[in-house]
């Protein structure tokens, strides 16, 4: 995790505490630091502010994945798929899909 990254993330959500794109790298950087607790809670920060974040669903399932939490990661996967079917992200559809075939 770097540190620089977290400041300058906290530093941009202190100006806008809304701003999904923030939240979403505060949860990547926790994803690739390993703290899959804080990450899991970043990417459901994310999703707070904005319902249709994706991504945010497919790496919150990546990181549940990884803390063996198989059934949450599913069912993280499957509201991604319903979000990203709701908002015509056909893109997202397919990665999320993809994972939850290989997941179920």
């Amino acid at each position: 995790m770097s540190q620089g990254r977290i400041e300058l993330l906290q530093k941009m959500l202190e100006d806008d505490p809304s701003d999904a794109f923030c939240r979403y790298g505060m949860a990547q950087e926790y994803l690739k630091a390993g703290d899959t607790v804080a990450a899991i809670a970043w990417f459901d920060k994310t999703l707070e502010v904005d319902i249709d974040y994706c991504y945010a669903y497919y790496h919150k399932a990546r990181a549940l994945q990884q803390a063996n939490r198989l059934d949450e990661a599913v069912l993280s996967l499957r509201a991604g798929l319903d979000r990203a079917r709701g908002c015509g992200d056909s893109h997202a559809m397919s990665e999320i899909n993809s994972f939850l075939d290989e997941l179920t």
